[in-house]
């Protein structure tokens, strides 16, 4: 099967095959127009994006309105199946060669578009994220200083990403209560509307796939590293950082609350699991119970 990769920049677009034919368009809608004419003349299974902190998402969008089968890929994915094959340099042709093999080699999760009201979300959990670190940094800058008339300086700063974090979260808590399909997440107790965007905006495979590849896809699920007869330990890497550390904070308060879990926490400490493997499992088991509720509601009542 070919495969196409795209490298992605600020400012262009690195087209290869995995015959080795490029080419170099403006990431701009005009390079739009010119890489619709040249992927028409070159058919693929596959068209493989590197994850680029967003530079990517205008042209993913255009490709999957255009009706290209378009994947995002995990950039650490992609630049270790690169070196698999022996590639070490790195330019950007390179990078758009190895993102080809990579379309023809594996068979990844098809790229899910944001509605709008999720891409808005999307990035009020962003601008709320991006705040809480800049109030962290700027607490821990107050707490190095001595003179006083700087810390009250520093403490207006404080004060006013305090106020912004508490906007930004009272309105995300209203797109979320706008959006009565979030609603079957609250039956589980602990789910609160942070959560519940998190997951509307950086996971819209949720109710779609299954349990376990939700769970691979956030990075909850545990991988094993055995050899022979040896079993090493389980572990996980990966997956999307930004729905892991609001699912931590919510399975703190449902391990407490949470019936199904409320239990399972003990359990798996009575058995010598470690703290943080039994934390990992109870956030697993919660997004696998979550996955099924809003893939049962999506599907509707069953008929009796």
């Amino acid at each position: 099967m070919n495969g196409i990769g795209i490298d992605v920049s600020k400012r262009q677009l690195d087209v290869s095959t995995t015959d080795g034919e490029t080419l170099q368009v403006n990431n701009a809608p005009s390079g739009f127009a010119e890489l619709d004419l040249w992927l028409q003349q070159h058919p693929a299974g596959q068209i493989v994006l590197e994850a680029t902190g967003g530079y990517e998402q205008p042209v993913l969008d255009f490709l999957h309105k255009t009706g290209y089968p378009v994947v995002r890929a995990n950039a650490l994915r992609a630049r270790k199946l690169a070196q698999g094959l022996g590639q070490m340099a790195k330019t950007d042709r390179l990078d758009a060669y190895a993102l080809a093999k990579m379309a023809a080699l594996v068979k990844l999760h098809s790229y899910q578009p944001l509605e709008p009201w999720q891409q808005e979300m999307r990035e009020f959990v962003r601008a709320r994220r991006q705040a809480m670190h800049a109030l962290t940094v700027a607490r821990q800058q107050q707490e190095m200083v001595a003179s006083r008339e700087v810390r009250r300086l520093l403490q207006a700063n404080i004060s006013c990403l305090q106020r912004l974090v508490e906007r930004l979260g009272k309105r995300i808590a209203e797109q979320v209560a706008e959006q009565p399909q979030l609603a079957v997440m609250k039956s589980m107790k602990g789910v609160g509307p942070a959560l519940q965007a998190v997951l509307a905006s950086y996971l819209p495979e949720l109710g779609k796939i299954s349990g376990k590849a939700i769970a691979s896809l956030v990075g909850v699920a545990p991988m094993s590293h055995d050899s022979g007869t040896v079993r090493g330990k389980r572990s996980i890497h990966g997956g999307r950082a930004e729905i892991r550390q609001v699912l931590y904070m919510a399975s703190m308060s449902a391990l407490q609350h949470e019936p199904r879990l409320r239990d399972f926490y003990p359990s798996l400490r009575a058995r010598g699991k470690e703290a943080k493997v039994a934390i990992v499992a109870v956030m697993r088991k919660m997004l696998v119970i979550l996955n099924a509720r809003v893939r049962d509601a999506q599907s509707g009542p069953t008929p009796a």
